[in-house]
This record gives C-alpha cells, sequence and structure tokens, in this order.
C-alpha cells in the first residue's frame, strides 16, 4: 500500500466516525486496512468507554445554541462531561454543535426512548394495531408488529436512535460513542430545547 492511499484510507475512516487521524491509523494498522473492522473496532472501543464510565459523574459541559438561517428556528442544547479539560477541547465543541444543527433539521422529541412520552407512545401503539387489523393481519402477529414498528418511530423520534444528517451510515448514539472513544471518558446528550416560529 502507497502512503498515499494509507492517508486516502485514514481520511475515509475519520469521514465515517469523526475520530481523530491517529485512532483511525492505529485502528487500520490493527485490522490489515479493513475499513469496515476498523469501524466496529472503534466503535466497540467507545462502548467499551460507556460501560466503564457508566456511573461516573458528568458535572462539565457545554450549552450551545443553533439558530438556522432566517431566525424562525432555533435550539439550545446541553452536553455533558466529566471534566472541565474536555469541555474545552474542539472535539467536543465540534459535536455539540453538530448535534445541535442535527435537532433543528431532524425534529426529534426526546434524548432516548426511555424519555420519550408514554401518552405519545401508547397512542401510536393504538394507531399501529389499528391499521394492522383493518388490514386483516392475524391477531398473534398484531403485537410482535407493533414492537418492530414501535423500533421504527425510535429512530425518527429519539436523537440517539436517529441517524446523523451529515453521515446516514451512522446514528447520533453512534457519533456520541465515538466521541467518548476518542475523548476517554463519559459523555452524555442531557436534554435539548427546539424553537420553531409558529410551531
Amino acid at each position: 500500500m502507497s502512503s498515499k492511499f494509507d492517508l486516502g484510507l485514514v481520511q475515509a475512516l475519520r469521514d465515517r466516525t469523526g475520530v481523530g487521524m491517529m485512532d483511525c491509523k492505529k485502528a487500520l494498522i490493527e485490522t490489515g486496512g479493513d475499513i469496515d473492522r476498523a469501524v466496529e473496532m472503534l466503535r466497540k472501543k467507545g462502548a467499551a468507554v460507556a460501560e466503564k464510565r457508566a456511573t461516573n459523574a458528568t458535572k462539565q459541559g457545554l450549552v450551545h445554541s443553533y439558530i438556522h438561517a432566517g431566525g424562525q428556528l432555533g435550539v439550545l442544547v446541553e452536553i455533558n462531561c466529566e471534566t472541565d479539560f474536555v469541555a474545552r477541547t474542539p472535539d467536543l465543541q465540534a459535536f455539540v454543535r453538530d448535534v445541535a444543527m442535527h435537532i433543528a433539521a431532524a425534529h426529534p422529541r426526546c434524548v432516548s426512548p426511555e424519555e420519550l412520552d408514554q401518552e405519545f407512545l401508547a397512542r401510536e401503539k393504538d394507531i399501529f394495531a389499528e391499521q394492522l387489523k383493518a388490514s386483516g393481519k392475524p391477531a398473534q402477529m398484531i403485537d410482535k408488529i407493533v414492537e418492530g414498528k414501535v423500533e421504527k418511530l425510535y429512530t425518527e423520534v429519539c436523537l440517539l436512535k436517529q441517524t446523523f444528517i451529515k453521515n446516514d451510515k451512522i446514528t447520533i448514539n453512534d457519533l456520541l460513542k465515538d466521541l467518548m472513544a476518542k475523548m476517554g471518558e463519559k459523555i452524555t446528550i442531557r436534554r435539548f430545547a427546539r424553537y420553531e416560529v409558529g410551531s
């Protein structure tokens, strides 16, 4: 492999994951240049960091505001981390900006499925079940199909489950785990508010 090709591969991995060049290079060396395996390795590293540090307090972080061109739409988002050092890094600041822009574009209702309004969820389940009954689906299949539709609903309305607007190969949760792998500490999207004129 030529060094020019190597650099291109490292950049391609960085574009897919948002992880730093050195971490991308290490992952590619460990996987023999297999970009898909390198992506998986970086995700696992992020998941491992998240699991190991799950009980750590996140009392530092940033609040970021994003106002969309024209001033008709705005977002406030709070991202928490363990240390003030990480809060000041360009990586966390870029992540907060990306998440705020994503919220403006993708209009999530909540951060995670656990936070989804239960009345809204119950109404959606009832609608799914009624639609399936009306279409003639057998009663014993309806609950299973409704479960699948609820999972799909989560990908539409829960921020962490949504596909990232700047990279359709990853979710916001993947982006978050990649950042945790890079920073080596717990990072959480605590809350957000989305304001749109007339809504």
